[in-house]
């Protein structure tokens, strides 16, 4: 009999429905345990009790922004195993930079190929099962 895996889990924080839903049908039909917050605040409520593996994170939204949410989370030693994808209308150079300059593990701008977005999620899922 084998034993049955635990799906990672994933949160995706972004206040545009026309993103959301579309990646939260993505992300379950690839077996993954899908929370979704609306803004900045939101999500670190859901973190703190959902202790994600991987965090979908859009920068511009309400209340506390993106890169904040980063920074907390990054702050957090109970969360340093969490991986974090910037999901972002940013495109410009200097973003990406201060992206990856909060230690995101990957910055994947809009729009996005949903092939990529998954294959980003996967591949960093399976290096953390590397370790």
């Amino acid at each position: 009999m084998s034993e049955k895996t635990v799906p990672k889990k994933i949160l995706i924080v972004d206040d545009e429905p026309n993103i959301i839903v579309p990646l939260e049908f993505l992300m379950e039909q690839n077996n993954y345990d899908v929370r979704v917050a609306a803004n900045g605040e939101q999500a670190l409520e859901v973190v703190s009790d959902y202790d994600p593996d991987l965090i979908l994170l859009d920068i511009m939204l309400p209340g506390i922004d993106g890169y904040e949410v980063c920074q907390k989370i990054r702050g957090n030693p109970k969360f340093k195993h969490t991986k974090i994808i910037f999901l972002s209308a940013m495109a410009r150079s200097i973003d990406v930079a201060k992206g990856m300059e909060l230690t995101a593990d990957e910055y994947i701008t809009k729009p996005f190929s949903t092939a990529d977005v998954v294959g980003k999620i996967r591949a960093l899922l399976e290096e953390d099962q590397d370790l």
